[in-house]
């Protein structure tokens, strides 16, 4: 299962991504390289693969031809799930260093 990298909706492995696929689950595209297998942040472009030219928008649908979805296991790119998620650990992190009250 793959899952995807804005709101956490988990993606069946034999899903066939293309470039106008969205996410049944926020309307994203899928096909970006901040759902791909490659994708690292301290890699050279933020790719483990070996491509002619940067991505400038990690966000937006792409024509890479390395593009693979990115296992659930691996995590998002940040290592959490979808954004709500991450903002409820953001709140929390907060509330634990101004306190709640």
């Amino acid at each position: 299962m793959a899952t995807c990298y804005a709101c956490g909706t988990y993606i069946d492995d034999r899903t066939r991504v293309y470039r106008n696929t969205l996410c049944p689950g926020c309307g994203r595209d899928l096909k970006c390289c901040l759902n791909c297998r490659f994708y690292d942040p301290s890699a050279h472009w933020q790719c483990r693969e070996t491509i002619p030219e940067e991505v400038r928008d990690k966000e937006k649908a792409n024509f890479c031809e390395f593009f693979q979805l990115r296992p659930s296991s691996q995590g998002g790119p940040a290592g959490a799930g979808g954004v709500e998620e991450k903002a409820q650990e953001a709140r929390k992190k907060l509330d634990n260093l101004f306190g709640d009250g």
